[in-house]
């Protein structure tokens, strides 16, 4: 793979980490800027709700411009959002802070799906977006978790200034690392004809797959912590333990299905699939057993992220002949999920079935998936590869 990739990635492990870094700080956010807890979790939305609506646009805005000039523009936007929050002391600032900074890394990310996807041969887009996604994954592993300590140890805003600098490296690879435009005026189709390959059925049916997967992702992975201190009676020094073990699972998914995702999508999906829809339940159905906890998070994180990479690989392939909006598909996509999942599964906490609720919430959206995905699974194992024919 080549190395502008791993620039990519580390870009996105700075973007990832922001994403979710708040939920351990939200407490020392709000006591320092004077607004409630529940005020504060208003962050955390307004981010999720950029990265939904913020991919099409921003990527319309990037058309035009080359790959290494939008992805340049997005992540300086990124960092200076970050360091403008921390420093303020105004909490519709900060606000403001992460509504921009969503925007900044769904554009990002939608413009960096399609560069990776061109930066390798096309039977081998599967390979790149997992390098690309382990940033996420390692953001999980590494990133949350030491932002978490960061704000504990400095307070909240070393945390972002922490993201803030570890955006200048990945400035600084994209700039050696990417191509400078040659000049020459690159052949694009028109918008509406990249608008239209949204008549797909094909396209569409894996967006909605993706989706769906990646909102029980993260609707089981959000909750795992009420779990593991409450029906596994796990103390709260467990919490970061389980999630490194999910996040370590996610980046094994990633990397098995990026050497299957090009050539052997069916099988992914044909197999993940139903193990995803057993996995959930018996993690709601063993939760008070710590061990068959510990091990089913793993192979979960691992599961979830092997069959929704494959999917959005295959948004990729199947939004062929849509260079602009084919990496905002597959973002959009991906944080619909990331957005709804959460919702739901926080429903389920006030229910009877309390904190293996959102376990559950996880089991209809993965049995809402199976059938769709067996059935294209089977379309896909017949696919042309590197085509979306």
């Amino acid at each position: 793979m080549p190395l502008p990739l791993y620039l990519l990635a580390l870009a996105v492990f700075a973007m990832g980490t922001s994403e979710f870094m708040l939920a351990g700080l939200l407490p020392d956010i709000a006591a320092d800027l004077g607004v409630p807890v529940g005020t504060a979790g208003l962050l955390t939305a307004a981010f999720a709700v950029g990265m939904v609506v913020g991919a099409p646009p921003a990527a319309v805005l990037a058309r035009g411009r080359s790959g290494r000039s939008g992805l340049l523009g997005f992540l300086l936007v990124f960092l200076a959002a970050h360091v403008l929050a921390a420093t303020t002391t105004s909490f519709p600032v900060l606000l403001a802070t992460r509504v921009t900074a969503a925007l900044a890394n769904a554009g990002f990310l939608a413009v960096a799906l399609t560069t990776a996807a061109a930066l390798v041969a096309p039977e081998r887009k599967g390979r790149a977006l997992a390098v690309l996604l382990s940033g996420t994954t390692v953001a999980t592993i590494a990133g949350v978790p030491g932002g978490a300590l960061l704000g504990t140890l400095f307070g909240w805003r070393a945390a972002f200034w922490a993201v803030a600098v570890l955006c200048l490296p990945a400035v600084l690879g994209i700039l050696r690392g990417l191509p400078a435009p040659d000049g020459e005026r690159t052949v694009r189709p028109a918008l509406r004809a990249e608008l239209a390959r949204l008549r797909r059925p094909r396209l569409l049916l894996v967006m909605l797959l993706g989706a769906l997967v990646n909102a029980a992702t993260f609707g089981g992975f959000t909750f795992l912590a009420p779990l593991v201190t409450g029906t596994t009676r796990l103390g709260a020094v467990w919490v970061p333990v389980v999630l490194v073990l999910f996040g370590a699972g996610s980046f094994a998914g990633v990397s098995v299905a990026g050497r299957l995702a090009d050539r052997r999508p069916g099988l992914v999906l044909t197999a993940g699939a139903p193990l995803l829809l057993a996995g959930w339940p018996a993690l709601a159905l063993l939760a008070a057993w710590p061990a068959a906890v510990l091990v089913l998070v793993f192979v979960l994180g691992a599961l979830s992220f092997a069959v929704g990479a494959t999917l959005i690989t295959r948004v990729l392939y199947e939004a062929d002949g849509a260079p602009t909006l084919a990496g905002a598909y597959a973002t959009a996509a991906l944080n619909t999920g990331a957005v709804l999942g959460p919702l739901l599964a926080a429903l389920a906490l006030d229910t009877a079935a309390a904190d293996r609720g959102p376990l559950w919430v996880s089991t209809a959206l993965v049995a809402l998936a199976v059938p769709v995905a067996l059935t294209g699974g089977r379309t896909f194992a017949t696919a042309r590869v590197g085509s979306g024919a």
